[in-house]
C-alpha cells in the first residue's frame, strides 16, 4: 500500500508518518516544508494552496490512498484563512480523485458540531460555532457528494482532544508547560469541570494508520477514547507526570457559557477496526 499524507509536517503528522512508516506501508509525503518528516518517507515540497498543474496525482506518486491532514491555522479557529482555503482543498482533492485515487481520508475535528452534551456519533447534527468548525464541515459534506459521485472510499476521521508531543502543539498543556519554565508559580484556570475526551497523539496516530490502512469502516470515525475526564483531572495529572513546580488558580477565569459540560466521542467504530486490524 502506498500512502500519500498531507501536511505531514505538522503536529499529528509527523507522528502518523512514522507509525505508518514502522509498519512498513509505503509513504509519500507533501507539506509546504517537509524538513521534520520522518527521513524515510518520500518527501515532496508541494503548496496545495497554489495548485498549478491538473496531474496533481501523478506528481504526487499515484497514491493509494490520500490521508489529507493539511490545514492553515489549526489552532487559530477564528482566522480568516479558515473559510479562504476551503475552495483550494476542494480543488486539490477532487483533482486528485479525478487524476485516478480511490480512497479518500480527511482528518475532521469535534469541532464540527459546535455544541453538545454527551457522545458524538456519526448521525450527530453539526452546527459548528467557530470559523475552523465551519470551515472543516463544509469540507467534509463537499467531498462526502464528490466520493459518492465518483464511487470513492470516503473516511473522515473526526478528532478530540490531543494531547503528548506538547512543546509542538498550541494546548492548555504547551501553556502550562512554558509557564513554568518561565518559573511561573501559578497558572491561571477555570473550574475545571467540564468533560472532554483526551488522546495522546501517539495513540492518535495508532487509531489514524489503522483507519486508512483498511476499508471495511468507513464514513465519519470518531478517533477517540470514549472516556470523558474532567480538565482540571486531566491537567492536574499533566502537571504531576512532568514533575512541574506549577500550581493551578481555580476560578481565575470563568468558563465559557459554549463549553459543553461533558462531550465525548462515541468508539464503536474505532474499536471495530481496531478489533480487525
Amino acid at each position: 500500500m502506498k500512502i500519500l499524507v498531507t501536511g505531514a509536517n505538522g503536529y499529528i503528522g509527523r507522528h502518523v508518518v512514522s507509525y505508518l512508516l514502522d509498519r512498513e506501508v509505503e509513504v509519500i509525503v507533501c507539506d509546504i516544508r517537509t524538513e521534520n518528516v520522518d527521513s524515510r518517507a518520500t518527501c515532496i515540497d508541494f503548496d496545495l494552496f497554489n495548485l498549478s498543474d491538473s496531474n496533481v496525482f501523478g506528481i504526487l506518486g499515484s497514491p493509494d490512498v490520500c490521508l489529507h491532514m493539511a490545514w492553515r491555522n489549526g489552532f487559530v479557529h477564528n482566522a480568516s484563512t479558515q473559510m479562504g482555503d476551503i475552495s483550494a482543498h476542494y480543488k486539490f482533492l477532487t483533482a486528485l480523485i479525478d487524476g485516478g485515487l480511490k480512497h479518500l481520508a480527511i482528518m475532521g475535528s469535534m469541532h464540527e458540531v459546535g455544541y453538545w452534551e454527551g457522545a458524538i456519533n456519526e448521525n450527530t447534527p453539526c452546527n459548528p460555532l467557530s470559523m475552523y468548525g465551519i470551515a472543516k464541515n463544509a469540507l467534509r459534506q463537499s467531498m462526502e457528494i464528490y466520493c459518492k459521485q465518483k464511487d470513492i472510499i470516503f473516511q473522515w476521521l473526526r478528532c478530540y482532544y490531543i494531547l503528548g508531543d506538547d512543546r509542538h502543539n498550541n494546548s492548555i498543556f504547551c501553556k502550562i508547560l512554558m509557564a513554568a519554565e518561565e518559573g511561573k508559580k501559578t497558572f491561571p484556570f477555570t473550574t475545571g469541570k467540564n468533560k472532554y475526551d483526551f488522546i495522546n497523539v501517539d495513540e492518535l496516530a495508532k487509531l489514524i494508520s489503522a483507519t486508512v490502512t483498511q476499508t471495511a469502516v468507513n464514513g465519519i470515525i470518531n478517533c477517540c477514547t470514549g472516556n470523558p475526564i474532567s480538565l482540571a483531572e486531566r491537567v492536574e495529572r499533566f502537571i504531576k507526570e512532568h514533575n512541574l513546580d506549577i500550581k493551578l488558580e481555580y476560578g481565575a477565569f470563568p468558563d465559557r457559557p459554549y463549553d459543553s459540560p461533558c462531550v465525548y466521542g462515541n468508539p464503536s467504530k474505532i474499536q471495530e477496526i481496531l478489533t480487525n486490524s
